[in-house]
């Protein structure tokens, strides 16, 4: 399909297909602020609560022209940002307020701690039933470890992703990206959408509590399952368990990652390597056989690799794969607009709520804002 036969009947009147919903942010670090990012890149209005004097993210680098750190332009796009104390009572009774207007709530303090500023689920339901209050934290809002704090390196620590990554003979490894945090994240979008849908039909809101651990548990492919069995689970760098080759091998330039998964796969890669001999010789024709006879097949794999450039391999063996971020032809999404300066919107969004400019300069005098 052409791109713009895909989007021919697109409408430009809409932020996204959640346009009209209003997500009021009160996260910090990365996990919820992913999941406001997610609503966000959807079409929801989403007002970001920063701290009065606070700069957001300052880690480098800093964005050019903007002030601003490449992780706050990623991950705070598209909202809008009012600075408020929450500790203040002043702070409280604005927040409540906006909660009065919102459809959902998005928090990833310690379980506890917005409860301890009046800000907690049961006190915006007091204000707002329908209200869909999403809580992000590293291990859940009970049990044994809710009330420690929960930093995506310890999520993959206690899921055992660290054990499992990283090459057999060396230690273990944590993910380049923030792997739990975005998992949650998508997690607690997921939740969110889906209260919605019970609040639209019933009218009922609820608390949605999403763990770090909780993601990274749900997304492990079925080894908890192998480990119940009583199977033994050990790392395998880039390999793969039931599929030869699957690897990293080395060109004359550098590096490829290659996997071959169906046999017929096998047998065009044999012809490609000039080797049509181990198309269907034995150890090589099947699966089970090229697992069986795993460092043999990487070998002959390694050495055409390493007789050729990256940019060579890739050409011959390329098969094209689309992206997979979901696409909308009748209400396309898009990046509206840059992360906000920490407070830019609050002025618009107290003058929204009927907060008058002598109240405003009173509680920006306090601090409050």
């Amino acid at each position: 399909m052409d791109k713009s036969e895909f989007y021919a009947r697109a409408r430009d009147d809409l932020a996204g297909p959640v346009g009209g919903i209003r997500v009021l942010d009160a996260t910090t670090a990365w996990a919820g602020p992913m999941v406001s990012c997610v609503l966000a890149d959807l079409g929801c209005d989403v007002i970001h609560i920063d701290r009065p004097g606070g700069l957001g993210y300052q880690l480098p680098p800093i964005l050019p022209g903007t002030g601003r750190s490449y992780l706050e332009q990623t991950v705070n796009r598209n909202k809008r940002s009012i600075s408020l104390d929450l500790r203040a009572p002043e702070g409280r009774d604005i927040f409540l307020q906006l909660a009065g207007t919102a459809d959902v709530i998005v928090e990833n303090f310690k379980p506890g701690t917005l409860d301890s500023w009046g800000v907690g689920y049961s006190h915006c339901s007091a204000v707002n039933p329908g209200i869909v209050y999403v809580s992000v934290s590293g291990w859940g809002q009970f049990g044994p470890l809710a009330h420690n704090a929960g930093y995506d390196p310890a999520a993959l620590a206690a899921g055992g992703w660290l054990s499992l990554n990283g090459t057999p003979d060396g230690p273990p490894v944590k993910a380049p990206t923030f792997l739990s945090d975005d998992l949650a994240g998508l997690h607690g979008a997921i939740g969110a959408l889906a209260a919605l849908r019970h609040r639209d039909l019933t009218g009922e809101g609820q608390h949605v509590d999403v763990s770090l651990l909780d993601s990274l548990l749900f997304q492990s492919n079925g080894l908890l399952t192998m480990g119940a069995m009583g199977v033994p689970l050990k790392r395998w760098g880039g390999e793969v368990a039931g599929y030869v080759p699957c690897d990293v091998f080395a060109c004359n330039d550098g590096y490829v990652y290659l996997a071959i998964v169906l046999d017929s796969h096998w047998a065009r890669l044999a012809r490609t390597m000039d080797r049509p001999e181990l198309e269907m010789a034995t150890g090589y024709a099947s699966v089970d056989e090229r697992v069986a006879n795993r460092h043999v097949v990487n070998g002959v794999v390694a050495e055409w690799c390493s007789r050729h450039a990256t940019e060579d391999v890739v050409t011959v063996l390329l098969v094209q794969i689309t992206g997979p971020a979901a696409k909308f032809s009748r209400t396309p999404t898009r990046v509206r607009h840059a992360a906000s300066d920490p407070g830019d919107d609050t002025e618009e969004i107290l003058k929204q709520l009927g907060i008058d400019a002598e109240r405003r300069d009173e509680l920006r005098a306090r601090g409050v804002i």
